[in-house]
């Protein structure tokens, strides 16, 4: 299986121009014969939006571009994020898995940071599940951003099945490093080698890049193999387009070694998860 992730840099607030970009990148992966093209957090419509959320909001079943993406996806998969009308007046944060000519799969995030430089949960619904999908590669959890960063909602992923785990990312870079890119660079790579190691599973983790509003966006897009190795990671800072080939057969070897999946006892964390929460009830 052949992957690429576009490390791009969205214009922000303006759909078209970032359809267009999507397309740009898209027919070049179709030259490069990719099966999985991955976009990065809100590549549709950048990411500091605020009060423009209604003006780049789209609806999955009415609009225009989703209908071109769903007819391109009969030649190539495709992951990209945008701003969700779910309902009216409800916005969310989301991403879309496209394949076969039609969406397999749309994640809400739910985790919104708002706090320090972040502002999400002033102007985005909060996603509710995290959901393994069935698609023509294996089993596929999604995540953005911020998700990825409480452990649990990986462990969701893991327990429902999953073999790849896509995040979308739209993360500034903060704090400086004695190593290229920013400090929290290395957060977000950490996070990658525990997820895939532990899950056994392709961890895919596709960031953004630009500048808005004086907020740069780090890149450093990587991909884990299910034995929690580096198999390829992005240029920190500048666009960047990344091919990787993986071998799905790499899930069965590393589920061999490491039972982890086999092992698993999601009825004991649900009862102790309940209990917990009954404790702090009360």
């Amino acid at each position: 299986m052949k992957l690429a992730l576009a490390q791009i840099s969205p214009h922000l607030g303006d759909v078209k121009k970032n359809f267009n970009l999507h397309i740009k990148y898209i027919k070049k992966a179709k030259r490069k014969k990719v099966d999985l093209l991955v976009f990065p957090e809100l590549s549709l419509t950048g990411y500091l939006l605020k009060d423009l959320l209604e003006e780049v909001a789209l609806n999955t079943e009415k609009d225009r571009f989703f209908e071109e993406f769903k007819a391109l996806s009969r030649e190539i998969s495709l992951v990209l994020g945008f701003v969700e009308e779910k309902e009216k007046g409800l916005f969310y944060n989301s991403a879309a898995f496209f394949s076969g000519g039609k969406i397999l799969h749309v994640h809400r995030k739910v985790f919104l940071p708002t706090y320090g430089m972040f502002d999400e949960g002033r102007f985005f619904s909060q996603g509710k599940n995290f959901h393994t999908f069935s698609s023509a590669f294996g089993k596929m959890g999604l995540m953005i951003c911020r998700d990825f960063l409480h452990y649990g909602a990986s462990y969701l992923l893991f327990a429902g099945g999953s073999e790849i785990i896509i995040v979308l990312s739209a993360a500034p870079g903060r704090g400086v490093s004695e190593k290229e890119g920013f400090a929290t660079c290395k957060m977000w790579e950490l996070m990658g080698e525990a997820v895939s190691r532990f899950s056994t599973s392709f961890v895919i983790y596709c960031n953004r890049v630009g500048f808005e509003d004086g907020m740069s966006f780090a890149g450093g897009s990587f991909i884990y193999s299910p034995m929690g190795e580096l198999l390829t990671k992005a240029s920190y800072l500048d666009e960047d387009f990344i091919l990787q080939e993986i071998n799905l057969n790499d899930i069965r070897t590393a589920r061999k070694k490491w039972p982890f999946k086999r092992d698993d006892k999601p009825e004991v964390i649900l009862e102790a998860l309940k209990r917990i929460v009954r404790r702090d009830e009360d």
